[in-house]
């Protein structure tokens, strides 16, 4: 797979290829969107991480934060690329202190994640990075997570935005950021 990602539509055209469709995956009906082929080329993860960060890099980010479990593997090397700190999202249950929920509803379902409570300083800049925007309930429920913790978001970054499936209008108080739209 090529890594020439110098520009936007290069780095969407190595995105999209590097992309691997698994038909019925989580449930019937539903075309999972597997990044891990893209990922394993070292060019490509950094084009990624760069491309992400790149688009963030004059805006001062304190906290990037991960959306479970995909959004991990981009947010802790973005948040380094940016000199931030890295704040997991979890589902419910993951995480051992006090935290703030929010939940949400997916394509194929329904779901709670959580955050420490004190992981989002009063007024910090938050950066939410996942791997894909689909129907923007993940997104939502992110940005409620920091809203609660006082936090500002200046930013949610994903790797690739499901177009069609409408999740950025979930998103109206935030421009949702996607290196691929398909």
């Amino acid at each position: 797979m090529p890594a020439d990602s110098s520009t936007p539509a290069d780095l969407s055209a190595l995105i999209t290829s590097g992309l691997r469709d698994v038909p019925d995956f989580p449930k019937e009906g539903v075309v999972f969107k597997d990044i891990t082929p893209l990922l394993a080329e070292p060019a490509s993860l950094r084009a990624v991480v760069e491309g992400i960060a790149g688009h963030y890099a004059q805006d001062s980010v304190d906290v990037v934060l991960g959306l479970e479990a995909r959004g991990f593997i981009l947010a802790a090397p973005v948040a380094l690329e940016l000199g931030a700190g890295f704040v997991p999202v979890r589902k419910a249950g993951k995480l051992p202190r006090e935290t703030h929920r929010a939940s949400y509803d997916l394509e194929y379902g329904s779901e709670t994640v959580e955050m420490h409570a004190d992981a989002v300083s009063s007024g910090s800049r938050v950066l939410i990075v996942d791997d894909v925007l689909a129907t923007g309930g993940t997104g939502r429920a992110a940005v409620e997570l920091v809203d609660k913790s006082g936090g500002t978001v200046v930013g949610f970054s994903v790797l690739v935005e499901l177009g069609f499936l409408q999740g950025r209008s979930k998103l109206t108080d935030v421009e949702p950021h996607a290196l691929a739209v398909i």
